[in-house]
């Protein structure tokens, strides 16, 4: 072997699926769930590739295991080889979610915790009783989580950078409500303009200068409507528990506003003021498009979304 490795050797498809899988996790853990093998196995692997080129080809941070310039060549070409093979088998992986133990990652608003993912969690639990799903927050990073396989999925109305290279499904159209205690003392059973700028108001800053908030700030401002904020959450959780033990008010998409007035018992109001309706979606890097486990998991999240 000279300095830069055995070039006469071959690698095993097992050993090209290893690299092409760890470069887009960029962790041992990850590839071995995704590969459906241990840990030590994966590291024998590795250690038996590395030895094959004579290149650490990915080097442990604190964060991830990160790749040299050795291991981004190697890479493109194993991809391409990959392909390759499959369109010649004409060999289509194969996911079975009743043995499964897989682990999916979702990014998804907190809003879903209690709207959508409750009924699909009844759902994975009666037909795939060792999946696992793990939910992550929307942010800056989910564009890149998704490319790279870290995440499998993204769920919101709100979700950025789902430009070229992704593809996304309408799911449900969202309007808004208001909400109110049922011990309310000036609003009973509906909201006026007049009530909507006299009463105090809780806001959720989720999604940024693109979220919910914005949304509603901005066609308050349209419409030349005040409204005096008292309290800015972070998220949607929190709302029902200070609006059942206040009198504040709050404007909510009406899937959450739904869910929380059942919970907390408070009253579902008419918005007295138009905000234009968004679209909840899901969305999915088009390198995942065609796998059988990404597909399984985009359908219940269509099905469970209404």
């Amino acid at each position: 072997m000279d300095e830069h490795g055995d070039s006469g050797a071959y690698f095993e498809v097992k050993q090209l699926q290893l690299l092409d899988v760890l470069h887009s996790t960029r962790s041992v853990t990850r590839t071995a769930e995704r590969l459906g093998q241990t840990q030590p196995t994966i590291s024998t692997w590795l250690k038996q590739i590395r030895d094959k080129v004579g290149d650490p080809l990915f080097i442990r941070t604190a964060k991830e295991m990160i790749p040299t310039p050795r291991a981004d060549q190697i890479v493109e070409k194993a991809r391409a080889i990959l392909e390759a093979m499959r369109q010649l088998s004409g060999d289509v992986p194969h996911f079975d979610p009743a043995t499964s133990s897989r682990v999916f990652r979702m990014c998804a608003p907190d809003s879903a915790h209690i709207t959508m993912i409750p009924r699909l969690l009844q759902c994975i639990r009666g037909i795939a009783p060792n999946v696992q799903v793990e939910t992550l927050p929307i942010n800056e990073h989910t564009a890149q989580m998704l490319e790279s396989g870290d995440a499998d999925l993204a769920y919101g109305g709100f979700v950025p950078g789902m430009d070229t290279g992704f593809y996304q499904q309408a799911l449900i159209k969202q309007d808004f409500i208001c909400l109110a205690s049922m011990d309310h003392p000036r609003i009973k059973g509906a909201l006026t303009l007049d009530d909507y700028q006299r009463e105090a108001h809780v806001a959720v800053s989720y999604g940024g200068i693109h979220g919910v908030n914005a949304l509603i700030q901005s066609a308050l401002h349209a419409q030349q409507v005040e409204r005096r904020v008292l309290l800015t959450l972070a998220g949607f959780l929190g709302i029902g528990k200070v609006i059942a033990s206040t009198d504040l008010i709050t404007t909510l998409p009406h899937n959450i506003a739904e869910t929380l007035a059942a919970q907390y018992e408070l009253q579902l109001l008419e918005c007295p003021v138009r905000i234009p309706s968004y679209m909840i979606r899901q969305y999915w890097h088009a390198r995942y498009h065609r796998d059988p486990g990404n597909q399984w998991l985009r359908r219940l999240c269509a099905q469970y979304a209404e």
